[in-house]
């Protein structure tokens, strides 16, 4: 259906609201950077998902995007009928009902994010989600302006973006923090393998603590203007909700920015963890389970300050013991800042400090 078509028939058929996260997901989805889904899954994709981590043609899925609905909404239409999807009052995209189901939040808990904790973010909002799911694809017709437009690219514009720039291996980088040092080791070590680093901060729904958008992005900036040769690393947001799903989201993660036009995804430690729901190195080991992946990752374990070798180091290749280790402590690092207080410069550059001091309030409340 063109967007013209959409945007009539809109106005006509029965409406579905939904929250702002899933408009972004939708819109994700629209533009193809959650390629290959056509719309909110099918319940024989959405089961297949959570059995085996793939869609039901075999191709890799891992984080269900789903379209819940009360009991009541869906007894306003049946499955072929097109509705018209509503966020926040404005009509932004029409849906062909393919399928309405039940689901199992514990079963979907289980397999989505190992636990049935509702201490855990994605478990929490699982639980208070409706109990019937409606499948089928959608039409974006009124694509929301985005947070910040300027950083804001489609897969077809970073594709062209990294042929402008003659990168023909990018790697992809994905972050909710503002950088330290470690970040930043990470990041060059990749970049001397690659001809461009993509820096690809989540920008959305995120929980307490964690940096806000803002001082994300102005904390990049300052380390890319002022540590980065020029046109070797390009910051472009990625607007989608955090699930801290750990491993499952790792290749959710790695996917996005296969179909941005990345050949190569860093993943570290505790990637999309939260607490200790997942081991320190599993959203690594999961990749054993996706040799068809298309994008190659490249991981990092354990990396610190070494007092001797005066700089970041790992563990393969610093031969001094622990007792000259210092790791670098995100939360410490947080607890500094939120105090008004400045990291010491081995731990992050004063240029990205200072971008986050800036700010009377850097971080999620």
């Amino acid at each position: 259906m063109k967007k013209a078509e959409a945007a009539e028939e809109a106005s006509e058929i029965p409406t579905i609201e939904v929250s702002l996260e899933l408009r972004l997901d939708l819109e994700n989805i629209a533009s193809g950077l959650y390629s290959p889904l056509t719309g909110p899954l099918t319940q024989n994709d959405y089961q297949t998902v959570l059995a085996k981590g793939r869609l039901s043609d075999d191709l890799p899925w891992t984080i269900p995007i789903l379209l819940d609905v009360t009991d009541e909404t869906a007894k306003g239409f049946r499955e072929g009928d097109a509705v018209s999807l509503v966020c926040e009052d404005e009509p932004f995209a029409t849906l062909t009902v393919e399928e309405k189901y039940e689901w199992d939040k514990e079963t979907h808990s289980k397999q989505v994010y190992k636990t049935t904790d509702p201490a855990h973010p994605g478990v929490e909002k699982t639980n208070g989600m409706n109990d019937l799911l409606v499948g089928g694809p959608i039409t974006v017709f009124n694509e929301s302006p985005g947070v910040y437009p300027r950083y804001r690219l489609k897969p077809r514009e970073t594709r062209f973006l990294f042929k402008e720039k003659g990168w023909r291996t990018v790697a992809g980088f994905q972050t909710r923090n503002a950088p330290h040092i470690g970040h930043e080791y990470v990041q060059k070590t990749a970049l001397s393998f690659v001809d461009g680093l993509f820096i690809n901060p989540l920008i959305g729904k995120k929980k307490a603590g964690d940096f806000t958008d803002e001082v994300i992005l102005e904390s990049y900036e300052a380390l890319i203007q002022n540590y980065f040769l020029r046109n070797s690393a390009t910051l472009v947001t990625l607007e989608m909700e955090m699930r801290y799903a750990g491993p499952k989201e790792a290749i959710h993660h790695a996917i996005v920015r296969k179909n941005y036009g990345c050949s190569h995804f860093i993943v570290g430690r505790d990637h999309a963890g939260v607490g200790d729901y997942y081991g320190p190195f599993e959203a690594q080991e999961i990749f054993e389970d996706y040799p068809d992946l298309e994008v190659m990752p490249i991981f990092f374990r354990n990396f610190f300050h070494c007092r001797k070798c005066g700089g970041p180091q790992n563990e393969k290749i610093c031969p001094h013991g622990e007792e000259d280790h210092e790791n670098y402590k995100g939360r410490v690092m947080r607890q500094l800042l939120s105090d008004g207080k400045r990291p010491d410069k081995t731990q992050m550059r004063p240029e990205v400090t200072d971008a986050i001091l800036r700010h009377s309030k850097p971080f999620v409340e």
